[in-house]
């Protein structure tokens, strides 16, 4: 081996050794989120930052480093091609080939790239002066090659993730809960916390006929009496009808009230301003305003200015970590199992908790709940004992209170909630 041949050796093995690094670089940093980057910080003050800026800057950082490793891999492999001709002659070429993609894959793809996987936030404190360094030396290259690429492919590129779909995620977490990775408490709540940002205020909202309220004239002794009747805290207040909502009375407001001796006057007097939010309103935003605005309670209108009912803060949060029962609540639960296998539900269970809970496919549309399923597809007042069957299950009024639907029995469902506990029928 010459002179010559020995220095190409050289530099094929700074170069193997320069592309397994960058190969840590990449995987460290698309692996990398905002959130775990947030907390390097805070651990590692001195490359933390760097992590976090990485991130933050991650196109500019990231096709750089794609560049760098182009360039690392093809002028590698160009040398690897002109040392094994030199050493081996015509049948050079071919080894070069071999040895390179052995070598090029092993040393420098795949164990450089699992390791990163296993050691992610380590990776990206190692690397990052080198990707930022990369970043600044490769910014204006990278750029002109992009927009030659933009020439050729005409668009606006990658945009910022998600690069991960909500099913995806559902499904990574099912997975995970499959294999005792995550508990299945904590899937629910994966799940509860995608959801939770397709739903709207109407799915989730007390609906004005189970509202209890008082009207303007009832007195402050009154209303501290409806309220610990009905084991609540906050009540609203009607005008000349149901959808005159007034105002909004907190019963400690009320209490103290008539301690001061004010029991006799109106319920107007400790009443504040209520505050009313739109039916088709996303959950995740009102829950945002409700806690910038210090509230508990906001009155729901629809598409024609009526009071649909109220929505509290528990409601909203229900909807991420399940039911937050009382000493208030009723014990009662809202799905029963039989022993024939047929299921109870009230009639205002909502429908997509029944499809999931079930494991059926129930049509949802402009109804929310098991009951308004069955009044849209009768198309009248349903008396008990009227039945509907879609997609081979059948629901059958079992209780009516009014012109509402209050029980239903689900017949034959094709399975059930494992959570679902047997009851007797009543």
């Amino acid at each position: 081996m010459s002179g010559t041949d020995l220095v190409l050796l050289v530099v094929v093995v700074v170069l193997v050794i320069a592309a397994a690094i960058l190969a840590v670089a990449e995987t460290a940093v698309t692996r990398m989120t905002r959130s775990r980057a947030s907390s390097l910080v805070d651990q590692h003050p001195r490359r933390g930052p760097m992590v976090r800026r990485i991130v933050d800057n991650l196109e500019r950082d990231l096709n750089a480093v794609y560049l760098a490793v182009n360039i690392v891999q093809t002028v590698q492999a160009a040398l690897v091609g002109v040392l094994a001709a030199r050493l081996f002659g015509p049948i050079g070429v071919a080894v070069g080939i071999v040895l390179n993609v052995v070598v090029l894959f092993t040393l420098a793809e795949a164990a450089p790239k699992t390791w990163a996987l296993q050691h992610t936030d380590r990776a990206a404190l190692l690397t990052a002066p080198i990707v930022e360094g990369i970043g600044r030396l490769m910014r204006w290259p990278a750029r002109a090659l992009i927009g030659v690429a933009n020439v050729v492919l005409p668009g606006k590129g990658l945009k910022k993730g998600p690069f991960v779909t909500e099913e995806e995620i559902i499904a990574l977490a099912e997975e995970a809960a499959e294999a005792s990775v995550i508990e299945e408490s904590e899937r629910e709540l994966i799940a509860s916390i995608i959801d939770f940002g397709d739903t709207v205020v109407r799915e989730v909202m007390v609906p004005r006929p189970d509202v209890v309220a008082v009207s303007r004239d009832t007195t402050v002794s009154e209303t501290v009496t409806v309220a610990i009747d009905a084991g609540l805290t906050r009540l609203p207040v009607y005008g000349t009808g149901p959808d005159d909502v007034v105002g909004v009375v907190n019963v400690r407001t009320a209490f103290k009230a008539e301690r001061d001796g004010a029991g006799a006057t109106s319920v107007t007097s400790v009443a504040s301003e209520p505050y009313f939010v739109p039916e088709t309103k996303p959950v995740r935003d009102l829950l945002a305003e409700m806690r910038s605005r210090r509230t508990h309670l906001a009155i729901v209108v629809d598409e024609y200015g009526g009071n649909a009912g109220l929505v509290t803060l528990e409601d909203l949060l229900e909807e991420l970590v399940g039911e937050i029962d009382d000493e208030f609540d009723r014990a009662d639960e809202p799905l029963h199992v039989l022993p024939g296998g047929d299921v109870l539900v009230v009639g205002s269970f909502n429908l997509g908790d029944l499809n999931e809970r079930l494991d059926v496919a129930l049509p949802e549309g402009d109804w929310d709940t098991v009951g308004g399923l069955v009044f849209s597809h009768l198309g009248r007042v349903p008396v008990v004992g009227d039945s509907v069957e879609l997609d081979g299950v059948r629901l059958v009024v079992e209780r009516i209170d009014g012109r509402r639907v209050t029980r239903v029995r689900v017949v034959a469902p094709p399975s059930v909630d494992e959570d679902a506990e047997p009851a007797a029928e009543d």
